[in-house]
């Protein structure tokens, strides 16, 4: 029987582990730098290496993150935490132990969003904890170097309870919790850098059963495509050995992205492997009930919460979700807006999407440093609003604006540009033109209705572009219809 006809008998438990780098200058535990792609073991100091008399001092910053990434998910910041030791040993990690959280976590509970066949639900939280990193291991042939410099630096682990249940479900829920943590700032959140790296524990049981099944974890997956590879791989892996008669081993696996498979890594360790006790290093967390509502007060929209906004001011669903991807993105949209008039909320969307977006990716930037304030491109949309310029003079004017600090409408006083919306003059010019081309208007009588467009098209030739459209299109069909 084929995994896909036993996966009608069987139903996937997924949980996952999410290690978040915070968004910190400085290392968890020393004044290190943070910084990528620095040279090999240049980042570290006697902390870091675990020298003998180092002690750590803990980053207030890092804190301060996870403590808002907590509040953003609802979850319970708890005003007494504490760290501790988990040991085990790595090349990696010179102290023999990482300083992680474990009965005593910062924030508890809470979940995070996603949003299924247009849905939105939720993905409850068990815990979210601090800790700080290990360095990383570079193989090369029979040789393995180590470099240090990422080791110490501040991270969140965000575990979710065991509610997933399918790996497009599990992905889902990874790219909700990037957008979200950049959105809060919490985290720049490169997958390619290993600011967002996944542990995904996967079981199986029979349908029906409440009981789980022997669990495994696939460790450090780095990209939302791999997520869902890696789980869906495994899901069928447990389903054809227990189909085979065989056991599921509890057990840590790698995924191996170019074989398209997973391999055994070592055992799967339980809480007491790691001999947990609390740091003595380390004093506990205390958090007073003002530095919380202080950073709840702080707190910005988010993303799904935008895009439901955004959707109700009757933006189409895709605009929604673009214009709500970003948060500085949709911070630029909101100030148009705002200057502009929620009755145009489509037409800024659509210049801020597609025209704005072009404009500055032609010249090499970002929203963030657009030269065009939201103001002043307000002010253009409202030229198209009232029917003073058209669409395709305004973008002549948006490049323009892109280079200047000229306001659109004076642009358009200065070198004529405003569209003729006087329908006199606008009549002479559509009746010169059908009696120039009998042909053509007999031919559109006859049916052949896309001669309107030749018609509209020798229009606005013959005005320069400044004819208003829509006024053309009206005084043509009462000429042509009749």
């Amino acid at each position: 029987m084929s995994a896909m006809l036993s996966n009608e008998k069987w139903e996937a438990v997924i949980g996952l582990e999410v290690h978040v780098q915070l968004a910190t200058k400085s290392k968890a535990f020393s004044a290190s730098a943070v910084q990528y792609g620095a040279a090999p073991n240049s980042l570290t100091d006697p902390t870091v290496l675990a020298l003998p008399g180092s002690l750590p001092v803990f980053n207030e910053e890092g804190l301060r993150l996870a403590m808002r990434l907590g509040l953003a998910l609802g979850c319970t910041i708890a005003k007494h935490s504490r760290f501790a030791r988990k040991h085990y040993f790595y090349p990696d990690q010179p102290a023999g132990y990482q300083i992680s959280q474990y009965d005593e976590p910062i924030c508890a509970g809470g979940s995070v969003p996603i949003l299924e066949d247009g849905v939105r639900k939720e993905i409850a939280l068990t815990r979210i904890h601090l800790e700080n990193d290990a360095g990383k291991n570079n193989h090369a042939g029979a040789r393995s170097l180590v470099d240090l410099n990422r080791a110490g630096v501040a991270l969140c682990e965000v575990v979710s309870e065991p509610v997933l249940r399918s790996a497009t479900e599990a992905a889902d829920y990874m790219r909700s919790l990037r957008q979200i943590v950049r959105f809060l700032g919490v985290s720049e959140g490169d997958m390619e850098k290993g600011h967002l790296r996944c542990d995904a524990n996967v079981s199986i049981r029979p349908r029906g059963r409440e009981a789980f099944g022997t669990r495994t974890e696939l460790k450090n997956i780095n990209s939302f495509k791999f997520v869902q590879q890696a789980i869906e791989h495994e899901i069928a892996r447990q389903i054809r050995a227990l189909e085979a008669g065989e056991t599921i081993v509890q057990e840590t696996r790698l995924w191996d992205a170019d074989a398209g498979r997973s391999r055994s890594m070592r055992g799967k360790e339980e809480a007491l492997d790691y001999r947990y006790f609390p740091d003595p290093d380390l004093p506990p967390l205390e958090v007073s009930d003002a530095t919380i509502e202080q950073i709840r007060s702080e707190l910005p929209e988010l993303p799904l919460d935008a895009r439901a906004r955004l959707i109700a001011l009757g933006l189409a669903a895709a605009d929604a979700e673009q214009l709500s991807s970003e948060r500085r993105l949709l911070a630029y949209y909101d100030a148009t807006l705002a200057s502009l008039g929620k009755s145009n909320a489509k037409l800024a969307a659509n210049w801020v999407s597609g025209a704005l977006l072009a404009e500055l990716g032609r010249l090499g930037k970002s929203i963030g440093d657009s030269p065009l304030e939201p103001a002043r491109l307000a002010g253009l949309l409202k030229l198209i609003a009232d029917d003073t310029i058209s669409g395709k003079i305004a973008k002549g004017i948006l490049a323009r604006m892109m280079e200047s600090p000229d306001e659109a409408k004076d642009i358009v006083e200065r070198e004529g540009l405003g569209q003729i919306t006087d329908s006199s003059a606008l009549e002479a010019i559509v009746d010169e033109l059908l009696d120039n081309n009998p042909k053509q208007v007999q031919g559109y009588r006859e049916g052949n209705q896309k001669l309107l467009g030749f018609f509209v098209g020798q229009v606005m030739k013959a005005t320069g572009g400044k004819a208003n459209p829509k006024m053309v299109n009206q005084l043509l069909r009462a000429r042509l219809d009749t």
